[in-house]
């Protein structure tokens, strides 16, 4: 058995790297500690996998890197179960995840898992040839991973100890995804987080891959999207995400069809616990657009009350009324930073684009309807250097180094009013440090203002629409 004060005692960013053992010693701690460790809240610990100031051992290569573990993380939390386990992700394919559930199923845990039913299928029941692209991109990772011996040929053993959704299946861990309802899914069953005893919560921007935590078989040099996990002690905050995972789960596997994904979910507004002396804003979407208690007001209230400064590293950045609110607190003087990812900042209907001062019409020649552009373009937005085949994954704002904003939850329309997402709204200078300073690793070596990248999309654009650009009407 594990002390979790002793665990609690440690640094969040070494949380990552222990190797627990019984609670008559510490545990040891593996890799480079870092000697510059900043303080963290009570019961509340943080891992960045792309961190410069701690290093682990890749699951995929081998070979030690910078970062945290957070696959480990969850692994070790999971180890820790004594009672139960709730999961509710998008997408789980890691292996060791699995047998780390299967493991606590067979010392007696309740385990329940919920997927999101694009991912819910055993990669090694498809077949490629009938998948799109991504879905096909995705399922030659997922072999190329299994081949644990790297001689190039995956073998039907490997395969199949390297199918996470296989292996839970083949030890009858329970399993659901939003079409349990009897509904075809919802928008997206988009949450990222577990809940182990009724008291630790995991939860964060990851979802439970090696791509999305490690990087790809087949790209050495990636190092797996840029992602963070939080992992809170709290009874209260437990006892909220198993009220939303019980609404998820109705009476589970092949049940009543009572399970409730997406709209069909009784609509609620912000609740607020303690975690220790941090206090803790949780929102799960989604909600109907004339609902005032939806995710993207809410986001909104927290910029209009910035008073300095509001940081924010963004995966998704298409909410229009989202771009309107910063670009208020600029008419106000704060200084704005932010980091977008590439792959979504150049899209026509990226909000990044209002914050540089450009239009850019889509495929069809036409803006959106209510498009508006800042006047003059921030020097204070850029996106970050990234090897190919990786992304800013963040959903994540801090406002006036006290406030956290993060969660699954994109800065998007989809995210408030159609996707299972988790938004949450933490007040801790502590826990701000920490997110700062993820947000000053990516600003170090971004490209700022109007890239390359995006120049050219602007310029295709123009010579193929010239004056012929049109308002989209809705």
């Amino acid at each position: 058995m594990v002390c979790f004060e002793d665990v609690l005692k440690l640094s969040p960013l070494l949380l990552g790297l222990v190797v627990f053992c019984g609670c008559s010693q510490r545990g040891e701690l593996v890799g480079a500690a870092s000697v510059d460790q900043l303080n963290v809240p009570d019961q509340i610990a943080v891992g960045f996998n792309h961190h410069q100031r701690n290093r682990y051992q890749s699951p995929i290569s081998g070979e030690w890197r910078d970062g945290d573990d957070i696959e480990q993380m969850l692994v070790q939390a999971i180890e820790l179960a004594q009672h139960e386990i709730l999961v509710a992700v998008q997408e789980l394919s890691t292996p060791t995840i699995a047998e780390a559930l299967i493991a606590a199923q067979h010392r007696g845990v309740t385990v329940q898992v919920i997927l999101e039913n694009n991912y819910s299928t055993p990669w090694t029941e498809q077949t490629p040839s009938q998948l799109k692209s991504h879905q096909r991109q995705r399922w030659h990772q997922l072999e190329q991973l299994a081949d644990q011996n790297r001689d190039g040929t995956t073998t039907p053993e490997e395969a199949k100890r390297g199918d996470a959704i296989g292996l839970l299946r083949d030890h009858h861990i329970p399993i659901i995804d939003d079409t349990e309802d009897g509904s075809r899914g919802s928008g997206l069953m988009h949450h990222k987080f577990v809940v182990i005893d009724r008291t630790i919560v995991l939860t964060g921007s990851a979802n439970f891959t090696r791509s999305g935590m490690h990087g790809d078989a087949n790209r050495p040099r990636t190092r797996g999207n840029v992602n963070h996990i939080l992992r809170f002690q709290s009874d209260a905050l437990a006892a909220l995400f198993r009220q939303e995972f019980g609404t998820m789960w109705g009476d589970g596997p092949g049940g009543k069809q009572n399970s409730r994904f997406g709209l069909q979910k009784e609509s609620t507004g912000v609740s607020t616990v303690m975690v220790g002396e941090s206090r803790v804003d949780v929102l799960f979407t989604p909600h109907r657009k004339h609902n005032p208690n939806h995710g993207l007001n809410w986001v909104e209230k927290q910029l209009d009350e910035a008073g300095k400064s509001i940081d924010m590293a963004l995966f998704v950045f298409t909410a229009q009324q989202l771009a309107d609110a910063l670009q208020r607190r600029v008419n106000a003087g704060l200084q704005i930073r932010l980091i977008a990812d590439p792959s979504f900042a150049s899209r026509s209907f990226s909000e990044v684009l209002d914050l540089l001062g450009v239009a850019l019409p889509d495929r069809n020649c036409k803006l959106e309807q209510d498009n508006q552009p800042f006047n003059k373009g921030l020097k204070g937005v850029g996106t970050p250097r990234l090897a190919r085949g990786d992304k800013l994954h963040h959903k994540f704002a801090v406002i006036d180094n006290k406030k956290v904003i993060t969660g699954s939850f994109n800065w998007s329309p989809s995210a408030a009013h159609t996707n299972d997402e988790t938004l949450l709204v933490i007040h801790s200078h502590q826990l701000a440090k920490h997110f700062t300073r993820e947000m000053d690793r990516l600003w170090d070596t971004a490209e700022l203002g109007i890239t390359p990248r995006i120049q050219r999309k602007l310029d295709r654009q123009r010579i193929r629409c010239g004056d012929g650009v049109q308002i989209e009407r809705r």
